[in-house]
């Protein structure tokens, strides 16, 4: 499926990246505080995150992430219009997209990789939609899923960070996404959110 890709930030002031993707499995939930928790409230990007959860239980994960980070945190919902300082999480049981017109869709399609929501997924649409001003991380977890959307975030121009293997409580996503060869940084988590940062603020 093509895309027609329009700059949904154009209207934004210029800065290097508009929005960050975050893919975790398993040990995501204390990774994805400790990123977020290191994160400004005036954070001028808009962040993604698909996280595998229980697709039989209902999701308190952006209530969780609330609590420990200074950034809003809500559940996606379709239609959502991206904003900045704003952190997007995936539901359960649903495929998140990012759209070219800046709105956020959820899908229940297919498992991809035997997941969803899928980073694969979630990382080809920012790749499409985003192009060079888009940063994909890859946390700790289990699996591969995430390793086709970071070769589309790299081929379109984007950056990619995964976390490394020391600090990782799983590293078999991160490990598949560094050995594709495309990974831009491989840092320990406590390291990520500094340099979302220097990408982000400093450029």
């Amino acid at each position: 499926m093509t895309l027609e890709v329009t700059d949904p930030q154009n209207n934004l002031p210029e800065q290097p990246f508009d929005i960050i993707a975050i893919a975790a499995s398993a040990g995501g939930l204390n990774a994805l505080s400790t990123v977020l928790s290191g994160l400004p409230a005036n954070f001028p990007a808009t962040i993604v995150v698909v996280q595998h959860l229980d697709p039989r239980h209902r999701s308190l994960m952006a209530d969780i992430l609330s609590r420990r980070t200074s950034l809003k945190v809500k559940q996606a919902q379709e239609g959502d219009h991206l904003e900045q300082g704003m952190v997007y999480i995936a539901p359960p049981n649903r495929h998140l997209l990012v759209n070219p017109d800046g709105t956020l869709s959820l899908t229940q399609s297919e498992l991809v990789h035997f997941v969803r929501p899928s980073a694969d997924l979630l990382f080809d649409s920012v790749a499409a939609s985003h192009k060079e001003r888009a940063i994909a991380v890859v946390l700790t977890g289990t699996g591969n899923d995430g390793t086709m959307g970071v070769q589309a975030i790299n081929k379109m121009g984007g950056t990619v960070i995964a976390q490394d293997k020391e600090t990782a409580e799983f590293f078999g996503m991160p490990s598949a996404a560094i050995e594709t060869g495309v990974v831009d940084f491989v840092l320990p988590l406590t390291e990520i959110a500094s340099a979302l940062i220097s990408l982000v603020v400093q450029g």
